[in-house]
Order: C-alpha cells, then sequence, then structure tokens
C-alpha cells in the first residue's frame, strides 16, 4: 500500500496528508477548492519547516515530504489510482454519504474507504458503496502531525483482513491505533464532548468566567488546554455538529447542545476558523472576549 489519497484539504486532510507524505507514500490530496488546496500545501510547508528548525527532519525529508503530494480538485482523478483513500471533509452525514458514493464508484475495486468521522457511524457511511467491507474508520486527533492517537473504527461489516491492514498502516505512520467500537462518538467524542458542553454550560450559568473554566481544568486536571479553548480549536460548529449526533444516537438529554453554543454557531463564532470563539484569535495568538458576550 503506497499510493494514498486524502478527501479535504482543511485542517485534519492536510494534516492526514502531511504525515502519509513524511511517511513515504504517494499522497493525492483532494478538494473543490484549488484555494484550499494551496493554503493545504503552504500550511504542510510551514509545518514541515517548524520541524527542520527543531532539526526533527533534515532538509531532504522536508523536501521529499512535499514532493510526495500531488493536489486534484477532481475527485475521478485524484482516487485514480489508489490504494487508501481517507476522506476528512466536513462533520457531515449527507456530504460524507455523497463523498463516499462518489469515492465507490471511481476508486479501484481494491481500494480501502476510510472516514476520519469523529461521530458518524461507520456501518451507515459504509451502506452509501458497494464495498462496505472495505470501509473503516481512522479517527485521527487534531493537530495530526503530532498527536499519537488513532481511533481505528470496524463498522458491522468490515473485514478482519482490513481492520489488521488498517492498523499496521497507522503504526507505520507512528501513530498508536486503538480498536474502538462503531457507536455514536467512538470512545474520543463520547467522553469529551459532554465535557465540552458541561463547560459551555457553566459559562452560561454564570458558575465562572472563561479563563476561570480553563484554569481549572488546566490546573486542577492536569488537562494541556482547557475545554473552551480546545472547542475554539475543533471549531463550535464541529462541536455542536458531534453533540446533535451523540444526541440522536442515544436518544439521551444529557447530549444536548448548551443554548449558548447553538447561539455562537448561528452568529458565526465558531472559534480559531473564523477568528472569534470563546477568546479572540489573531495571527496565531488568542485574546480573552469581554464576559458580557456570553448569555443564555
Amino acid at each position: 500500500m503506497k499510493n494514498i489519497t486524502v478527501i479535504g484539504a482543511g485542517t485534519m486532510g492536510n494534516g492526514i496528508a502531511h504525515v502519509f507524505a513524511q511517511n513515504g507514500y504517494n499522497v493525492s490530496l483532494v478538494d473543490l477548492s484549488q484555494s484550499n488546496l494551496e493554503k493545504a500545501i503552504a500550511t504542510i510547508t510551514k509545518n514541515l519547516g517548524r520541524l527542520l528548525k527543531k532539526e526533527k527532519i533534515s532538509e531532504e525529508v522536508k523536501d521529499a515530504t512535499l514532493a510526495n503530494i500531488t493536489t486534484f480538485t477532481d475527485l475521478k482523478e485524484g482516487v485514480q489510482n489508489a490504494d487508501l483513500v481517507v476522506e476528512a471533509a466536513t462533520e457531515n452525514e449527507k456530504i460524507k454519504l455523497s463523498i463516499f458514493g462518489d469515492m465507490d464508484k471511481f476508486a479501484p475495486k481494491k481500494a480501502i474507504l476510510a472516514t476520519n468521522t469523529s461521530s458518524i457511524s461507520i456501518t451507515k457511511i459504509a451502506s452509501a458503496t458497494s464495498r462496505p467491507e472495505k470501509v473503516i474508520g481512522m479517527h485521527f486527533m487534531n493537530p495530526v502531525p503530532v498527536m499519537k492517537l488513532v481511533e481505528i473504527i470496524k463498522g458491522y461489516s468490515t473485514s478482519d483482513e482490513v481492520l489488521n491492514t488498517i492498523m499496521e498502516v497507522s503504526k507505520d505512520l507512528g501513530k498508536v491505533p486503538v480498536e474502538v467500537n462503531d457507536y455514536p462518538g467512538f470512545v474520543a467524542n463520547k467522553i469529551l464532548m459532554p465535557m465540552i458542553n458541561e463547560a459551555i454550560i457553566t459559562l452560561s450559568e454564570g458558575v465562572a468566567g472563561v479563563e476561570e473554566i480553563d484554569t481549572v481544568m488546566k490546573l486542577g486536571m492536569a488537562h494541556p488546554m482547557g475545554p473552551l479553548q480546545l472547542a475554539d480549536f475543533i471549531g463550535l460548529d464541529v462541536c455542536l455538529s458531534i453533540l446533535k449526533v451523540l444526541q440522536d444516537g442515544y436518544g439521551s438529554p444529557k447530549y444536548a447542545p448548551a443554548p449558548l453554543l447553538v447561539n455562537m454557531v448561528t452568529a458565526g463564532k465558531l472559534g480559531v476558523k473564523s477568528g472569534e470563539g470563546f477568546y479572540s484569535w489573531t495571527h496565531g495568538t488568542k485574546e480573552l472576549i469581554v464576559a458580557d458576550n456570553f448569555k443564555k
């Protein structure tokens, strides 16, 4: 397995492409937007530059990594030689089902089709294809080049052969793959999202402010990042989408999104990607938003 196609050139997609390319795989990075592809290559180049500066890679590795990546705006062309396709599009079930239908149509029959979904059923996604035995979840963590964990999710029909192959591929990337079952949110987000949601509720109820909540969780619970800052990094729209999947999947009110979260997403305050969430983000730095902004 040497030819990898990554669908989606956003934060997760460019990170996944980076990691595969740095480990010697031929990577086809696909996105409908040429602008997104150019931004992705710029991000990968910048991240490789940081690794070079820290002497974690050589100039030769940086050049080889970039040479291993080819960009495409046409999905059919981008998947035609793939051994493995990793979908990293937005966390929207309809969009993912549509993409998997196209992946199934145009990718070689031997190809494994993986999704980086953080919450949506692998079995449901596989139903959009004629090869459910070759569909699997590869949930990378952000930032992909740094984080070691990959949740590997086997759908109802995923073959053991495909599971074992993806476990080995993940190890080849220097990652630690963990097999989990196909339930809404899997393990990571089934636990993480209710915590983030409760932090937002705690803020809206006036129990404490943004920095106070994050400081308690960082210093008291040894979390490297507070839940509100983490929500900004994930994207408040993504958090909302995952909570809705959990709420629908488990039918429990404990997963109901905080009204403040819904209001912020409706207002376009999505976190780092929009420049404002619980913090104001400018040029990679954060500033606290005035507390009065956070109301039910």
